[in-house]
């Protein structure tokens, strides 16, 4: 905590009056372009990574960046979804995946999850992103999927599960959905194409 109370004496003393214009703009309001759904993973910074400003992105973060299909009741996620498409009117949403995400590698590596049984739950979203690694991987050389695929994979089955929420169905014709992975170890930045294989750079 010591440090990170001196992080907010450094963003008081010299980040905020530097940008103290563009803080009284945001004071009344924000709209963002960008709805950015990325995993929780503190090695991934969704701001810093864009070089974005505040107001600039909406941001969603779940562990292993996944969204669960639409159903009724209440659910954060949807509700955040909704609220960035529906209410802020955002025309671009990206899902992020990254290296050595932490929930990839427990389900390609076959963790015992037993002892964390709300982590194992969550992580049953990924449960069509395994199928189409599996699938991918029996097409190719037969083995067993990597981590890196299954964080492609991933990428696109959550992309398909964000299709089934009824806002964004709703705003399809001006909404364009973005798949990324992005690398920690060299700041590389990957667009997927629709079969999961990485077309250009992001940027």
């Amino acid at each position: 905590m010591h440090d990170l109370a001196a992080g907010v004496k450094r963003f008081q003393q010299h980040v905020f009056p530097a940008k103290a214009e563009l803080f009284a703009g945001l004071a009344s309001g924000h709209r963002p372009d960008t709805l950015f759904i990325s995993c929780s993973d503190a090695r991934v910074v969704p701001e810093l990574i864009t070089g974005s400003e505040p107001g600039e992105l909406f941001v969603i973060r779940t562990a292993g960046n996944l969204i669960p299909p639409y159903a009724p009741g209440p659910d954060g996620v949807a509700a955040g979804i909704e609220y960035a498409v529906a209410e802020l009117g955002v025309s671009d949403i990206v899902v992020c995946g990254h290296s050595a995400c932490g929930a990839m590698t427990a389900l390609a590596e076959h963790h015992d999850l037993t002892s964390t049984p709300a982590i194992a739950d969550w992580l049953r979203h990924a449960d069509a992103s395994r199928a189409r690694a599996a699938a991918g991987a029996a097409a190719g050389a037969g083995s067993a999927p990597t981590v890196d695929s299954l964080v492609r994979h991933n990428v696109l089955a959550q992309l398909a599960n964000l299709a089934t929420h009824p806002s964004v169905a709703r705003a399809a014709n001006r909404l364009t959905l973005h798949g990324w992975v992005y690398d920690i170890p060299t700041g590389a930045v990957e667009e997927l194409t629709p079969v999961g294989r990485p077309a250009s750079p992001a940027a």
